[in-house]
């Protein structure tokens, strides 16, 4: 059948789509022999609203390899999942609904939550993932709030608790005033900001003065201690001495620690609860007091006095009022500092004690550097980062929220004596403000108080390839799968995700969690900045669908190269547009130049068929090695180059004379043009999957077992004829020399020569002759001799046209 004019890409999206559906042709097969590829998919959060550009790109990054390792004759394990549960979640409602936990029920919360992650779950299943054309396993689904997914976390809990490396602890711990919950050290954003540092003086019990430079005047309520340094020779005569803290008036201790810095400001500084990490070590390695000026919500408490009450930002500024009042702000100065930041809302972190639960990870540092260098990381500087985190880490890991709506930590508290119950394995998944625990506590109290808080989302996350995959579900399955072949993920969660996903395994199986990570493209504005909605600079993918068929976007996504940023640029879709066309002209005028082809039918090849198959299956290595490597776009890049320039360019316009005039050379020319169009719709198929399909189906399928060409082998190197890639080189030099020729001269490309002459040694006469129809048909020259000429169009070979 010949291909239509046009290429109809919104009618031929739509029906490859569902045919894939209908036809299963992505079912993954627990009962295939074929070896498991398995894919640890990112979640999306079921709470953006839309996903924009530089989600569509990462997401259909590794949807390629996916495409790839099928064809490639892999079972490939590609489950399509969200992430509907934690913070995330919880913000959007609050922000869609204008409520908040502390105005509406936990029920009705916890419901609005899920409704509304349900609806997005759907828009981005249809409206993203189905359009772009990705081919997960729709039957492998599953979402971070699922029972499953909730047992798979309350497991791993329950597990870890038993093994000793969970505990629960009251201590200063990080603190998101907005969200007013705690957090973890990999959630904190250090942004620098202006502020200012204040002189201020504090007066000594037995009369002296002091100065202690501070920006944060609004924790002198909390002041529990000064400090020196012991070698400080300055303030050594201050030591055991007693400061009155300015306008609150309770007097400290003057300690010695080696940590403080001589050279900031007088070399004295004051220790409060808890101004930052440095007041916590040193509170904790002195045994001082515990003075918390702070409530959960980020305003000063009874501990404030008159400022009880405010902000802390409005604290500040009526204290440093009070204390220029006084005479004891000697001085003010401007600058920069960096500030731990909740990386969801931007509000500064603070440190208040509470009761929290942790992992203990610290201790593990140097096992999860074994770890992550057992796993290949794509690209390979990436793993630097993981480890640099790693060997930075200053906190266990708390897992614990002050949330409503996640995962509930399977835990109750004996009502008498406040021993901790843990849930059951069996039991599992849990909620302990709905059930209870199945055995009393020892002092034989059933009463019991159950744990409301949740877990932290990456509690869930980071057992994304155990959920997958079906840890407590199957098994034996399991144990075949794990560790998983591939994680795909960005770069800004290599703390996090990638992170707990290693930590995990590692305390769980004293396993890595997959064989490969290969970090995606992040997309930029046309200017270079990150895209956010905050911004204004967000390009939509919807939107970017409507303008351009999927295939453009694809092709778009083929370009960016893993690991790297990619600005994004329209003319990137434009060339995407252009290759389309191109791949679709192509396609029509060798299927319409091969009517009455037959597999069986076939002829000796001639020195440029023999050429052109030699090429392609140096091709074939190139680009199988690439995507073995994660390196798409430069598969990409030498599948293309090879179609405009090797096959367009060149073959098909020598070939074209054998074509029409239907003489020797005919079903050779015919069946290369088979198997070479075939093979380049093979390789492009992973990254334009629609309009590939759309010919193989209209064309190949006739002559192929597999119903979709997303289900074919993966075309497989042969044996390059050097010989005729010499020869070839040197006929296609030619030929390309005298159309350069014509063109540079204003002739038509069909303007026929009367005589081509070709000067070269004679073995080379001699291979150049087998090829000599070609060149003639080509250059449609009435006559070729070899004799004297005078342009050098390749090295020892020269020409001469005569019109």
């Amino acid at each position: 059948m010949e291909l239509p004019k046009y290429y109809n890409a919104k009618e031929a999206e739509k029906k490859w789509q569902s045919f894939w559906e209908k036809e299963k042709i992505y079912r993954f097969d627990p009962d295939s022999d074929k070896p498991v590829y398995s894919i640890d998919v990112p979640p999306p959060y079921a709470s953006a609203g839309h996903l924009h550009i530089g989600h569509a790109l990462h997401y259909t990054q590794f949807e390629i390899i996916a495409r790839y390792k099928r064809m490639a004759g892999f079972n490939v394990h590609f489950a399509p999942c969200f992430d509907n549960n934690g913070l995330p979640t919880e913000k959007y409602v609050e922000e869609k609904h204008k409520v908040s936990k502390n105005t509406i029920s936990k029920a009705e919360f916890r419901k609005l939550c899920l409704e509304e992650s349900r609806k997005v779950e759907k828009e981005y299943s249809d409206k993203v993932f189905r359009t772009l054309g990705h081919s997960y396993d729709w039957s492998l689904l599953y979402t971070t709030i699922d029972p499953e997914a909730q047992q798979v976390s309350q497991h791993s809990f329950v597990d870890l608790y038993k093994k000793g490396m969970v505990y629960r602890a009251e201590e200063p711990t990080l603190w998101c005033p907005h969200h007013q919950t705690a957090l973890a050290q990999a959630e904190i954003e250090n942004v620098d900001r202006s502020t200012v540092l204040n002189d201020i003086t504090f007066d000594l019990e037995d009369g002296g003065k002091i100065t202690i430079a501070t920006t944060r005047p609004e924790f002198l309520p909390a002041c529990v201690g000064i400090f020196i340094h012991p070698d400080d020779k300055r303030n050594k005569h201050l030591v055991g001495k007693k400061v009155i803290v300015p306008i609150f008036g309770h007097k400290v201790k003057v300690f010695t620690d080696e940590t403080v810095d001589m050279d900031f400001g007088s070399g004295i500084m004051m220790v409060c609860t808890f101004g930052d990490n440095a007041d916590i070590e040193k509170w904790k390695k002195h045994n001082l007091d515990l003075k918390i000026c702070i409530t959960r919500d980020g305003k000063m408490n009874e501990l404030a006095g008159k400022y009880e009450g405010l902000t802390l930002n409005e604290a500040k500024e009526k204290i440093l009022e009070d204390l220029k009042a006084e005479g004891r702000v000697t001085k003010q100065e401007k600058l920069q500092q960096t500030v731990g930041t909740c990386w969801r809302c931007n509000t500064p972190v603070e440190f208040i004690v509470t009761k929290q639960w942790f992992i203990k990870t610290l201790e593990h540092k140097d096992a999860l550097i074994r770890q992550g260098r057992k796993i290949r990381w794509f690209p390979e500087f990436y793993r630097k980062r993981y480890e640099d985190w790693t060997n930075n880490l200053a906190w266990n890991w708390c897992i614990s929220r002050q949330r409503f709506y996640g995962v509930p930590i399977p835990v109750w508290y004996c009502k008498k004596c406040d021993e901790t119950i843990v849930a059951d394995f069996e039991q599992l998944p849990v909620d302990p403000e709905k059930d209870k625990p199945r055995k009393s506590c020892k002092c034989g109290s059933k009463e019991f108080v159950p744990e409301e808080d949740v877990f932290d989302t990456w509690m869930t996350s980071s057992m994304s390839p155990e959920i997958a995959v079906r840890w407590l579900k199957k098994p034996e399955s399991f144990k075949k799968m794990f560790p998983t072949s591939l994680r795909p993920q960005s770069h800004d969660i290599i703390r996090t995700w990638a992170f707990y996903t290693i930590l995990k395994a590692y305390l769980h199986f004293n396993e890595i969690p997959w064989k490969d990570i290969a970090i995606g493209t992040f997309v930029l504005d046309p200017k270079g900045r990150g895209m956010h909605k905050s911004k204004g600079n967000a390009i939509w993918t919807h939107e970017l669908l409507d303008k351009y068929n999927v295939d453009v976007v694809r092709y778009w996504v083929g370009t960016a190269t893993w690991g790297e940023d990619l600005p994004f640029q329209e003319k990137d879709l434009v060339a995407g547009q252009r290759f389309l066309t191109k791949l679709w002209n192509a396609s029509k005028f060798v299927i319409m130049n091969v009517k009455g082809f037959s597999k069986k039918d076939k002829e000796e090849l001639e020195v440029i068929d023999k050429w052109l198959l030699s090429k392609l299956s140096r091709l074939v290595k190139q680009t199988t090695e690439f995507f073995d490597a994660y390196r798409t776009s430069e598969a990409k890049k030498a599948a293309e180059q090879f179609f405009w320039h090797v096959f367009c360019d060149n073959y098909l316009e020598i070939v074209k004379h054998r074509l029409y005039e239907n003489k020797k050379g005919s079903k050779a020319a015919k069946h290369t043009l088979y198997q070479a169009l075939l093979t380049i719709l093979k390789l492009f198929s992973p990254i334009v999957p629609h309009i590939t399909e759309e010919i193989y189906q209209l064309f190949f399928r006739e002559y192929e077992k597999e119903k979709s060409i997303h289900v074919s082998e993966w075309p497989k190197e042969g044996e390059a004829d050097e010989k005729a890639l010499e020869t070839g080189d040197k006929a296609v030099a030619i030929i390309s020399a005298v159309r350069r020729h014509k063109s540079e001269n204003n002739m038509s490309l069909k303007t026929p020569i009367k005589e081509l002459v070709i000067e070269c040694d004679k073995k080379t006469e001699a291979e150049l002759n087998k090829t000599i129809d070609d060149i003639k048909g080509a250059t449609n020259a009435e006559k070729i001799s070899f004799g004297k000429a005078d342009k050098e169009v390749f090295e020892g070979i020269k020409i001469k046209v005569s019109f």
